[in-house]
């Protein structure tokens, strides 16, 4: 993490944490359909860690369950340590995640896409079905399995 993300002692403001979070939450939502995602709920979320300046910071995602136009994601957060390279548990929370219509309300996500890429077709279809389970990270995809990424 960058000094700009932390309060005068070093450690990283729990709400960029937060705010990171969400964010990753939304990517694995994306996985289960191209549509506008807003978060319906963060369960509690306890800070076991704290995160310092020049720690790298990974979220580990995956999917724990799916209604019609919800889908619930589990996001676990570690940082490795810049000093030593020791991983440490900072935090773990379930968001739910709605996919919505341009007029905020509930639609299937199994439903053809609902926004529109830039540089991309209407038509564009996904490769492959949403999954159940697997990951998600903020920048890129790494081995099916494991997926996390670093901020």
């Amino acid at each position: 993490m960058m000094p700009r993300d932390t309060n005068q002692y070093g450690s990283v403001f729990g709400g960029v944490i937060l705010s990171a979070i969400d964010q990753a939450g939304f990517i694995e939502a994306r996985r289960h359909g191209l549509h506008r995602w807003v978060t319906a709920m963060i369960d509690r979320v306890e800070f076991h860690a704290p995160v310092h300046v020049g720690d790298v910071v990974l979220f580990e995602t995956r999917t724990v369950g799916t209604g019609t136009s919800s889908v619930r994601i589990e996001v676990r957060v570690e940082a490795e340590r810049f000093i030593t390279g020791d991983t440490v548990k900072v935090t773990e929370a379930t968001l739910t995640m709605v996919a919505v219509n341009a007029a905020g309300r509930p639609i299937p996500f199994a439903s053809p896409p609902s926004v529109v890429v830039p540089g991309f077709s209407a038509g564009i279809h996904r490769e492959e079905e949403p999954r159940q389970g697997g990951g998600s990270s903020q920048q890129g995809r790494a081995p099916r399995g494991s997926q996390k990424a670093a901020r």
